[in-house]
């Protein structure tokens, strides 16, 4: 565990390019989140986010304050979070937890004008409910109709 202590997040930076590209999923997996080669073209509002643990990229995902933020929250000032993965080679190590354990100290230097973080997880997505219950998400009891079926819709306020 003493690992953990050198995670941070770091946004994307070229010179994690290659690692990023080398991230595996499982087929399971890949129906709840995409890899981080899949936004090497990302579009206004959106940051990529780096999980680093001793400067090596191990988990990625994306900070949103574009117009997909609206479907999930009516606040102006939210951020939502997606695509988050671990890669494979990586996973059961904590590097998920720890990395969105940072995320709220790391938004509030980054994007000093947020005050609510959202996301949405499949209903079938165990895991991932559980990582965002532990690290401070709440169920806002919303849901919507996703691509493979229901959502539940998720945030955490910051203060």
């Amino acid at each position: 565990m003493e690992k953990l202590n050198r995670v941070e997040l770091q946004h994307f930076s070229s010179e994690y390019k290659e690692e990023l590209n080398s991230f595996v999923l499982t087929e399971e997996q890949k129906q709840f989140s995409a890899l981080p080669s899949n936004f090497e073209e990302i579009n206004e509002g959106q940051y990529r986010i780096v999980i680093l643990n001793d400067h090596t990229p191990v988990g990625f995902f994306l900070l949103n304050s574009n117009e997909r933020v609206k479907k999930y929250s009516t606040n102006s000032n939210a951020l939502l979070i997606s695509a988050l993965s671990i890669n494979h080679a990586e996973q059961g190590k904590g590097y998920a937890k720890q990395g969105m354990s940072l995320l709220v100290e790391f938004v509030q230097s980054e994007f000093p004008h947020c005050d609510e973080l959202v996301l949405v997880v499949d209903k079938d997505n165990i895991p991932a409910q559980k990582l965002y219950l532990k690290v401070g998400f709440e169920d806002t009891n919303e849901r919507l109709t996703g691509r493979i079926g229901e959502e539940i819709i998720m945030r955490q306020l910051i203060k």
